[in-house]
C-alpha cells in the first residue's frame, strides 16, 4: 500500500462533484446537476463535501469470532476490549474537533438479562445470561461517553447484529442477505430493546442515526414488506442512516449520487471501507472521494490497549488533511453532516466580481429542515479579504491556513429566500 505524503495530498486538484439524479418507486425526483466550486480571476469559492467518520462494531466487550460457534463474528480481535478502547474514540475526535459516530452493538451492555424476552437478538435466546460482561467496565466506559458528549455519537447497529431462530442466526439483525426486511414487530421490538439497554447504563435514548448490521438494507420497502426499515426507524426518531450503496437493494430508487430520501430520511452512502472489519491495528493511506470513511472499531485500536495512542495518532495525521483541503471537510457531528451534504450536491453557486451568489431552488426540495440548517463555504483569495451579506448570517469567518488566504465562512439562512448574495467587503 502507497503512503501518500501530507503535501501531496493537499495539492490534488480540486474535484468538482454532481448529483445523478434517479426516479424510482413514489420518490419525488430531484434535480442535482450543480457544479460546487467557482473560479473568476484569483478567486475561488467552494461548497466543500463534508465527510463524517463512523466506525462500526463499537460495544463488544469480548472481541472473539464465535460465528462458528453460532455466536457474533463481534469484532474478530485476540483480546477483550476494555474502557480505553471507548477512550480511544473519543481522542480521535477531540483531536480532530469532530463527533465520530460508534455505530453500537449493545447486547453485552445489558446488566439485567432483559434480552431474555427477546430470543431472536441472541445466540443464547431465552436463556441470554450476560453476567460475564457484567462489572465496573461498564460504567468506567459509560461515563467516558457521558463525558465526552461532543467527541463521541453512539449509532443503532444491532442488538446482537445477526438475527437468531432455533439456535441458529442469519445475516443481518434487519435486513436478511436476500434484502428483505424482517418481520415489523420484530424491527420495532429491537428498537425498542436497544433503547432499554442504553437506558440501563444511562446513556440516554434511542440515537437518531443507524447503519445496518452487516450492510444489509434496502432503500425502500423490500419484497414482501408493505413498510420500509426507514420508515419504522423515523417513526422511533432516527433521521439518517449511513450504509454503502454498493451493497444496498434497490439502489435504482436512489435519488442522488451520494444520498437519497426514504421516507423523509436521509440516507448517505458510505462508500467502500478501505480495510476488512478485523484488521487489527490498520495504517490509513487511501485517498477518499465520497462523504464518508467508515472503519471498523479494531481498525484503530492497538493489540496493547495501553498504545491505542500510538494508532489513533496515525488515524489523526491520516484524516486531519480532509478538513485543510478547499473542496473537503471534517463534518463536526451528524447533523452538520447532513445539512452540509444537501447543500454540496444541490445549492447552486455562481460567482461575479464582487458577490458570491447561492440559489437554494433545488436544495429547498430536500424534505425536512436540511436545506435550513447552517453549511460552510471556503473561499480562496491571494489578498486578505471580508465579507458581508444582508441575506445570510455569517456565524463565523476565519482564515484556515497562513500560508495562503483560504477562508472559511459558517453561515445560516435568515429567511426563506430561494437566492442570496455574500458580497467582499
Amino acid at each position: 500500500m502507497v503512503k501518500i505524503s501530507r503535501r501531496s495530498f493537499l495539492k490534488n486538484s480540486v474535484r468538482t462533484a454532481s448529483g445523478i439524479a434517479v426516479l424510482g418507486g413514489n420518490i419525488p425526483l430531484l434535480s442535482s446537476c450543480v457544479r460546487q466550486n467557482k473560479t473568476l480571476g484569483n478567486v475561488k469559492v467552494f461548497i466543500p463535501m463534508p465527510v463524517q467518520v463512523v466506525i462500526d462494531d463499537v460495544g463488544w466487550w469480548s472481541g472473539e469470532d464465535g460465528s462458528k460457534r453460532q455466536e457474533p463474528y463481534r469484532t474478530g480481535i485476540n483480546r477483550n476490549h476494555v474502557p480505553s478502547d471507548y477512550q480511544a474514540i473519543v481522542d480521535l475526535g477531540s483531536s480532530l474537533g469532530i463527533r465520530p459516530q460508534a455505530a453500537f452493538v449493545v447486547c453485552e451492555w445489558d446488566k439485567e438479562n432483559t434480552l431474555k424476552q427477546l430470543p431472536t437478538s441472541t445466540w443464547m435466546g431465552k436463556n441470554w445470561d450476560n453476567s460475564r460482561w457484567v462489572g465496573h467496565w461498564l460504567e468506567e466506559a459509560a461515563e467516558i461517553i457521558r463525558n465526552n458528549h461532543n467527541n463521541f455519537e453512539i449509532t443503532i447497529h444491532g442488538v446482537g447484529h445477526e438475527y437468531w431462530e432455533d439456535g441458529s442466526f442469519t445475516r443481518a439483525e434487519w435486513t436478511d442477505s436476500k434484502g428483505q426486511m424482517r418481520p415489523q414487530d420484530q424491527i420495532e421490538l429491537h428498537l425498542e430493546y436497544f433503547e432499554k439497554i442504553m437506558i440501563q447504563n444511562n446513556l440516554g435514548p434511542l440515537p437518531k442515526s443507524f447503519v445496518p448490521a452487516a450492510f444489509r438494507h434496502s432503500f425502500g420497502a423490500s419484497e414482501g414488506r408493505d413498510i420500509s426499515l426507514a420508515e419504522i426507524l423515523g417513526k422511533y426518531g432516527v433521521n439518517y442512516i449511513n450504509t454503502p450503496f454498493s451493497s444496498i437493494y434497490n439502489k435504482e430508487r436512489i435519488q442522488h449520487e451520494y444520498f437519497g430520501f426514504d421516507s423523509s430520511v436521509m440516507t448517505i452512502d458510505r462508500g467502500d471501507d478501505e480495510f476488512p472489519w478485523d484488521i487489527f491495528p490498520a495504517d490509513p493511506s487511501a485517498v477518499r472521494s465520497g462523504p464518508t470513511y467508515g472503519l471498523h472499531w479494531p481498525n484503530m485500536l492497538h493489540p496493547d490497549p495501553e498504545r491505542n495512542h500510538e494508532v489513533v495518532k496515525r488515524w489523526v495525521e491520516y484524516l486531519k488533511p480532509y478538513n485543510e483541503k478547499a473542496d473537503m471537510m471534517l463534518a463536526p457531528d451528524s447533523i452538520a453532516f447532513q445539512h452540509q451534504l444537501g447543500h454540496h450536491s444541490l445549492t447552486l453557486l455562481s460567482l461575479k466580481e464582487d458577490l458570491i451568489e447561492l440559489d437554494f431552488t433545488e436544495t429547498d426540495k430536500m424534505p425536512g429542515k436540511i436545506s435550513k440548517g447552517e453549511f460552510t463555504i471556503k473561499i480562496k483569495t491571494e489578498e486578505p479579504q471580508q465579507f458581508k451579506s444582508e441575506d445570510l448570517v455569517i456565524k463565523s469567518q476565519s482564515l484556515q491556513k497562513e500560508s495562503e488566504f483560504l477562508y472559511v465562512l459558517n453561515l445560516k439562512r435568515k429567511l426563506d429566500k430561494k437566492k442570496v448574495q455574500i458580497s467582499f467587503v
